[in-house]
């Protein structure tokens, strides 16, 4: 490796080498690592400037654009004497024979470096994710958000008779349980028909074998092994979005697979009509079965997911901090869980039981990022919107029942989504005083068991604001 300065090698760098790559893999996951961080290689330390290399041209280009930032950041940690970090591709010992380079890949692809004849291809590698335990249907949480997406998955997990819908496709945002369904699925598939060959992998990985395969000249093995299946399962597809020539592989291998009755399981953050990146036949391949959708979780299935969660690990904690984290924890369903094991994790290592007040003190970051997301204005602004007022019907005195309705339900969605306390929501409510707030609250609550559609409206308003 050519450089201005000479190069150090000394134990210490390839020590402090070692603790940065064990902190990749612990933050990025064993997949991820292995794909994109196993092959770095550490070439010398010049003056507080760190070089590293990788064998090919497109590894370090995908580094660099995707990993560099992190991997810098955590060699000042480690020695502050480090100012900057240069990846470059190593020097192949040999010139190859010319033309093993393919001659078309995705624009993150382009130019990739020949490999060395020590490199080969395994074309037998385990090229399916491993199904985590822990997401079957057993424990998945149905409700209202969720449940078409819930009923569909179990449809085609339980299909004997041929594939009900082609593709499935399941949508929605971080966190909602799009992975949880598709490894649900991949059991249960599975456990009723083991002779059936069931393939999970995200779409980075699906690119990425791809590529490899271009790399290697060995595209027939690639579609053989795809095309074989009797389930696909591709998650987070948006992923492949903008990749011209892993889009035109995939869509091949998806014909093929409808074209023999074998199922296809997608999931991605947005609907297919949405996917930007994405060409237009991609997209409507895309929409053909059924398409799924998965909303933001209620408060009712928020606190069925901790109560669940409690009893599998046969803890005993107080009804009141359940339905503390259900109100205050929106986001998602992976924060809510992380959120519950903070808190019985704290409580483990200090030996205390667990609290409200503990509770509130471990979380409070958390808390108070949640706290950011949705305001009593912005209550206000979409309730009104949603029932065609004015914004100053929410200050007002007027009582006209189509006024005053909203404003209940306004008050409603504060006390439920915010953490301000009674008055607080009086105030911005005209100054009106904490007891109508608490009668507004119980109105709602009461005529949520009577009127569909107004209750069907809440969930819809609360959607939109915690979406």
């Amino acid at each position: 490796m050519a450089s201005q300065d000479p190069l150090s090698m000394t134990e210490p760098h390839f020590e402090t080498w070692t603790r940065v790559r064990d902190r990749l893999r612990k933050e990025y996951g064993e997949a991820t690592f292995n794909s994109w961080l196993k092959n770095i290689e550490l070439e010398g330390v010049s003056n507080g400037h760190v070089i590293m290399t990788l064998p090919t041209k497109f590894l370090r280009d995908w580094v660099i654009n995707n990993y560099a930032n992190r991997i810098r950041q955590i060699w000042i940690g480690e020695n502050g004497s480090v100012q900057s970090i240069d990846i470059h591709v190593k020097e192949a010992s040999a010139a190859p024979a010319a033309g093993n380079a393919p001659d078309t890949a995705d624009s993150t692809a382009s130019n990739v470096q020949p490999i060395s004849a020590a490199e080969s291809f395994d074309a037998n590698e385990k090229i399916s994710a491993q199904l985590d335990p822990r997401f079957t249907f057993e424990n998945f949480v149905v409700g209202k958000s969720n449940e078409l997406a819930h009923a569909a998955a179990r449809r085609v997990a339980e299909a004997t008779d041929g594939v009900p819908f082609n593709p499935l496709y399941l949508y929605g945002g971080v966190g909602l349980g799009k992975t949880h369904l598709m490894h649900a699925i991949g059991h249960a598939i599975r456990a009723n028909s083991p002779e059936k060959k069931v393939l999970y992998l995200s779409a980075e990985k699906f690119m990425y074998r791809f590529i490899r395969a271009l790399r290697y000249k060995d595209t027939m093995n690639f579609k053989d092994q795809f095309r074989s299946v009797d389930v696909l399962m591709i998650d987070d597809v948006q992923f492949i979005a903008g990749k011209e020539s892993t889009q035109e592989e995939f869509f091949h291998t998806f014909n093929a697979l409808v074209d023999q009755n074998h199922q296809i399981i997608i999931s991605g953050d947005r609907s297919p009509t949405d996917l930007e990146g994405m060409e237009e036949r991609m997209r409507s391949r895309l929409g053909w079965g059924l398409v799924a959708d998965i909303h933001p979780t209620d408060y009712e299935l928020r606190l069925g997911i901790l109560q669940s969660k409690v009893e599998q690990a046969n803890i005993d904690i107080e009804p009141r901090i359940l339905e503390f984290l259900a109100h205050r924890i929106t986001s998602n369903v992976r924060e809510l869980e992380g959120a519950l094991n903070r808190v019985l994790a704290y409580s483990d290592l200090v030996g205390r039981a667990v609290t409200l007040e503990s509770t509130q003190e471990v979380l409070r970051d958390l808390l108070r990022a949640n706290d950011r997301r949705i305001t009593i204005e912005e209550i206000q602004k979409r309730v009104a919107e949603h029932f065609n007022i004015r914004m100053s019907d929410m200050h007002s005195a007027r009582r006209a029942r189509a006024v005053a309705r909203p404003r209940q339900v306004a008050m409603y969605l504060a006390k439920q989504l915010t953490s301000r306390s009674l008055p607080e929501i009086g105030r911005k409510f005209g100054g009106r005083d904490h007891t109508t707030v608490m009668h507004a609250v119980r109105k709602i609550d009461e005529l949520r068991e009577q009127d569909v559609s107004l209750s069907e409206d809440i969930d819809l308003l609360r959607r939109m604001l915690e979406g």
